[in-house]
């Protein structure tokens, strides 16, 4: 099967084709897995993550991409859960041990074993994947291929830190980024929470004016200070200074939950710079989310459907995956990049 692979670490300023096509073979189901023919990858932030070594997968070669779509095209003796020709989806959590308290509480998120795909195990910038059937999930029919890709990362992880906001229907809400998550972000929070105003921080005049477009009540640059104090802010960004721009817009007793896995180190001394009156007192909170479980991933399908959330997309070829990071890098943003498979 045709896949793109990474090889080794490097900087992708510097290396413009960091995944090289390649002829691997198809990848052996286990008995309590599917084989999936996929037909739509999404493009994420944590692929860069991987790529530049913040978050390094363990062994080379790899297959990267865990907004994956496609149809079940067979499955293993003991697998139940689909069968051939469904059409499901695979997200960032590939598996979890299933016997630690955090996963018999539902936060396998948090399993010391936790596995990602595309990182752990072989990803979706493929023509097939395998995955263990308890970790794939049904597609709404509502939703295209190229839709559904990014609900399965970058909308479950929105809607994980939207419910870790605390937010209620009535108070303001800030986004610092403004890429495939936020905007989706924006988009459940304005049906959600109908009373609540929305202020996005971005560096970009055309991320600020795709979020107005949307809806946002204010957009402004990531280092202005918001019209007014806010309730809660969900920061995306990859790197530390947003965080502590965010933190000086938020209200007393508010909470910024920083959706990210990994932050860049080109600034890591950034947060030398906190104001302790200015930037945490009066009880301000910062949480940190911890990738999705997997009922982050079905409930938040489930609701997407209802709503309808539907994503804005751009669409590119399995081959042009290299020439889809470079955009994310440079912030050329506009929803969510998704790879057409097949």
């Amino acid at each position: 099967m045709k896949a793109m692979v990474l090889n080794e670490i490097s900087s992708i300023d510097k290396n413009k084709t960091p995944l090289k096509m390649a002829d691997i073979p198809t990848p052996v189901y286990g008995e309590k897995e599917i084989l999936v023919k996929v037909s739509a990858c999404g493009v994420c932030h944590t692929e860069l993550d991987e790529i530049e070594g913040r978050t390094p997968p363990p062994r080379f070669p790899i297959v990267l991409g865990h907004q994956i779509v496609g149809r079940v095209e067979a499955t293993g003796s003991k697998a139940k859960k689909f069968v051939v020709g469904d059409r499901v989806g695979i997200g960032w959590i590939y598996s979890s041990c299933g016997r630690c308290s955090f996963c018999l509480n539902g936060y396998e998120n948090l399993c010391p074993d936790f596995m990602a795909t595309g990182r752990d195990a072989n990803g979706g910038y493929a023509e097939y994947t395998t995955v263990p059937e308890d970790f794939a999930y049904k597609i709404p029919e509502i939703f295209s291929d190229s839709e559904a890709a990014p609900l399965l990362c970058a909308g479950a992880i929105g809607y994980r830190s939207l419910r870790l906001t605390g937010i209620k229907d009535g108070q303001s809400l800030g986004l610092t980024g403004f890429g495939a998550s936020a905007h989706l972000v924006l988009k459940m929070a304005m049906k959600r929470y109908p009373a609540s105003r929305v202020f996005v921080f971005a560096r970009s005049e055309k991320e600020r004016e795709f979020a107005r477009s949307l809806g946002a009540y204010w957009a402004g640059d990531t280092d202005d200070m918001s019209p007014e104090r806010l309730d809660c802010i969900i920061d995306t960004t990859p790197v530390w200074r947003p965080v502590v721009e965010a933190l000086k817009n938020l209200a007393p007793g508010g909470r910024l939950v920083i959706n990210a896995i990994r932050k860049e180190d080109s600034d890591k001394g950034c947060l030398s710079g906190l104001d302790y009156p200015v930037h945490l007192w009066l009880e301000k909170e910062i949480k940190s989310v911890a990738n999705v479980a997997r009922n982050d991933v079905s409930e938040f399908l489930e609701l997407a459907a209802q709503i309808p959330l539907m994503p804005e997309v751009e669409e590119f070829g399995l081959d042009e995956a290299n020439r889809a990071l470079a955009e994310l890098k440079q912030r050329k943003i506009r929803g969510g990049k998704v790879l057409k498979i097949g």
